[in-house]
């Protein structure tokens, strides 16, 4: 990854303009705007330890080349199941690599086993990245109301199914009045998951 991807990553993330990016590292507009361009490839140690600061990680083993960890919030429980209320409940951190990091927003801790059958299990951490839609067939974290779970979603003939991976879970449907009125509504997609033995 170079000074650009790092610039452009998190100008992505945040929405950042270069100009507020400049601000706040205390620089040109137009030397922000080259960074954002690849005109400018290097910076000083100074500028280099208020951009990792910006961007929440040491950027100087990135720009060598070397892949780093950094740290994600876990940012609650979801169910693999259903009725668990959603309560944002910041928990701790995860470690994840850079690339992962690009992929997803947050972890949530898992509860219950109906996605077994997907490797999803009880204590599982599902990273996650936020979106309020997801392709047909994809794993989402779905908002029933109040109440948060795990499911594959599936969209079909004026219906959304929420799908579990395992037999003894039923799988769950929603005509799309009742989709509105709940409401139902997709909150992120599952991009991948751990699990710790």
């Amino acid at each position: 990854m170079d000074l650009k991807e790092i610039i452009n990553d998190y100008k992505l993330k945040t929405g950042c303009n270069d100009a507020e990016i400049a601000r706040r590292v205390g620089v040109s507009r137009s030397t922000a705007c080259r960074w954002s361009s690849g005109q400018i490839r290097r910076v000083t140690p100074d500028v280099m330890a208020k951009l990792s600061e910006l961007v929440g990680y040491n950027i100087e083993p990135v720009l060598k080349g070397m892949d780093i960890s950094v740290k994600l919030p876990v940012l609650g429980y979801v169910k693999g199941g259903y009725d668990l209320f959603a309560e944002e409940n910041y928990i701790g951190e995860e470690d994840v690599s850079l690339s992962d990091r690009k992929k997803g927003d947050y972890y949530l801790q898992v509860t219950g086993n109906s996605m077994k059958g997907v490797g999803i299990m009880d204590g599982s951490l599902v990273l996650v990245q936020s979106t309020n839609h997801i392709e047909n067939g994809e794993i989402g974290v779905v908002m029933i109301d109040q109440e948060v779970t795990v499911k594959k979603v599936v969209v079909k003939r004026g219906m959304m199914i929420l799908e579990a991976a395992n037999p003894d879970v039923e799988n769950r449907y929603f005509t799309s009045s009742e989709v509105q009125s709940l409401p139902v509504r997709v909150i992120g997609k599952v991009i991948s998951c751990k699990t710790y033995f």
